[in-house]
């Protein structure tokens, strides 16, 4: 019997040399990603996964080339306008995590928009990290603590996080073959089981969600424990 995972995060890693083998811009390997993004989604709901959250875009991505970061802030507002009537019909909710500042106004539009067209489903909630860093988040919340002159401990910090109500990811997939954390949920992750897969994000599939459940179902998780 398979464990299925309460929570899925994923390190979508790959999109510029899936088209780099094909002698295709990077930008079209954010798109081909989209199309996993959507199988993943499907997966999730298929399989009973309730809460994915994938890395999309890091607070370190700005320093790629700009056309290519103005490339990924279009990109990114198109699919939302394209993929919310599917996302309502299927009752996903969406959820960002990350800052909003250096953000373009037309994508925090965006993000708002779909969040409030999304806020009441519950069949999946989708966490999208933009413009997010792990390091971020933690010194983020603990300047909210401290303007509410508030003392923290390693649970009561969780209320100023972005998106409290996240539980810890179970299981932390890693497309491409990197052996890397990235910056991404560093403080959610203490107990949190990595499976790194070669397969480049654009190719990734139920199939290979899949994967990672049934290597993830074969683990003991101990939490510090014997």
């Amino acid at each position: 019997m398979i464990n299925i995972p309460l929570h899925v995060a994923i390190i979508m890693d790959g999109n510029g040399r899936w088209a780099r083998k094909r002698g295709l811009p990077r930008i079209y390997g954010h798109r081909a990603g989209v199309k996993a993004v959507r199988k993943t989604i499907e997966a999730c709901l298929d399989i009973g996964v309730k809460y994915l959250t994938l890395y999309t875009f890091s607070t370190e991505n700005w320093t790629r080339p700009p056309e290519e970061v103005m490339g990924l802030m279009k990109l990114f507002t198109d699919v939302i306008r394209k993929e919310i009537k599917n996302l309502k019909e299927k009752k996903v909710r969406v959820v960002f995590i990350g800052r909003r500042d250096g953000l373009p106004e037309e994508v925090i539009e965006n993000m708002e928009w779909v969040s409030n067209e999304t806020a009441n489903f519950r069949d999946l909630t989708l966490i999208i990290a933009l413009n997010y860093s792990g390091r971020a988040e933690i010194v983020d919340a603990v300047n909210k603590a401290i303007e509410k002159g508030e003392k923290v401990d390693e649970e009561s910090i969780r209320k100023f996080f972005y998106f409290p109500e996240m539980p810890d990811p179970d299981l932390l997939i890693r497309t491409s073959g990197e052996m890397r954390i990235s910056n991404f949920l560093l403080y959610q992750i203490a107990y949190t089981e990595l499976y790194i897969t070669d397969v480049l994000w654009p190719d990734f599939d139920k199939r290979e969600l899949l994967k990672a459940i049934k290597s993830y179902s074969t683990r003991e998780r101990r939490f510090g424990g014997i």
